[in-house]
């Protein structure tokens, strides 16, 4: 696992287009796209992936500084079976120390474990957009 791009695109109506690309062990491009319709909570969206992992999920903007990081929090559920996936997203590859650090704790409080806890390391290669 390597950094990908993630870009977050918030529509007029509140929404958020989101598309992801990263490059696969033999250097060929992953991409996937997802739309999130916001809820009555503006940090709440919601959104269906059925091209992979057929998954529901349930998506928390946890703290954001739009010009340095987004945490983002994301329930998925599949065939009455929940999982809890972390992120955090940065305008660029070097985030500071104290932005790794609420991460960290953030995901230790959500109840996982620090060794399911992954900082991604930097992608030398041209990342696919």
């Amino acid at each position: 696992m390597k950094m990908g791009i993630a870009m977050l695109t918030p529509t007029d109506e509140g929404d958020l287009e989101m598309a992801y690309s990263s490059l696969k062990s033999d250097g060929q491009c992953w991409k996937m796209n997802h739309f999130a319709q916001m809820s009555d909570v503006p940090v709440i969206f919601s959104f269906r992936s059925d091209h992979w992992w057929e998954t529901d999920n349930h998506m928390v903007i946890v703290d954001v500084k739009y010009d340095e990081f987004a945490l983002i929090h994301t329930v998925k559920t599949k065939a009455g079976s929940s999982t809890v996936l972390d992120k955090l997203y940065g305008r660029t590859p070097d985030l500071s120390q104290d932005v790794l650090d609420k991460f960290t704790a953030f995901s230790l409080e959500q109840g996982i474990l620090p060794e399911n806890i992954a900082l991604l390391p930097k992608n030398c290669k041209t990342l696919c957009l």
